[in-house]
């Protein structure tokens, strides 16, 4: 089991980033962790997600392809935001369930949970990768790169920023300082018996 108390934002961002950097990532890539009993199980998981949607978010931008590509693009996206949502929910179940504190509302209610603050930073990963991919291209202007640079410049700052809030998060959850509550996301337009959109259809 993940000892909470030793989790740590970089142990976090350096396993975004080792992954990331794998020519097999995502799609020939093995889950290493998809049969742990640890948090790295969904850590993984989500930033797997994340990744494959963001790539068909690239995809679904494409101007020269069929209608009915950017439409497969598309209900891929849904399908990955649903995982990637799910991920979150239950990183958030596991650390509640191994977090005593969190059982009870004790101190002040942070508005974000520890669960969604991993997938932001694994979001930042992924901006961070591309980025700095852009920095690297020999087929640009100067001024490309350098717009670029400055706004990597930018992201490794909020990374670095949001990995303290988690850092401090989880400290004042472990010490009754503060707590977050976990809400289902209950994404409607997935559902078919929620989307007037899907069950109306003819």
């Amino acid at each position: 089991m993940t000892k909470l108390y030793k989790l740590k934002a970089k142990d976090i961002l350096a396993f975004h980033d080792s992954v990331l950097s794998d020519s097999d990532w995502p799609n020939q890539y093995k889950l290493k962790h998809d049969r742990s009993k640890t948090l790295y199980r969904h850590i993984e998981a989500n930033h797997f997600f994340n990744t494959n949607l963001w790539n068909e978010e690239d995809l679904a931008r494409r101007q020269k392809v069929s209608d009915t590509e950017i439409a497969n693009n598309k209900r891929a996206i849904d399908k990955f935001n649903q995982a990637r949502n799910d991920c979150i929910e239950k990183i958030d179940d596991f650390i509640i369930e191994n977090m005593p504190s969190l059982r009870h509302m004790h101190g002040k209610q942070n508005s974000e949970s520890l669960g969604s603050i991993i997938d932001r930073l694994s979001i930042l990963s992924l901006k961070i990768f591309h980025m700095s991919e852009q920095t690297k291209r020999l087929d640009v202007k100067e001024s490309h790169i350098k717009t670029c640079s400055d706004k990597l410049k930018i992201l490794h700052k909020q990374r670095v920023d949001l990995s303290i809030c988690f850092e401090e998060l989880i400290e004042d959850c472990q010490n009754k300082i503060r707590h977050f509550k976990q809400y289902k996301q209950f994404k409607m337009y997935n559902d078919p018996n929620l989307n007037p959109k899907i069950y109306n259809e003819i």
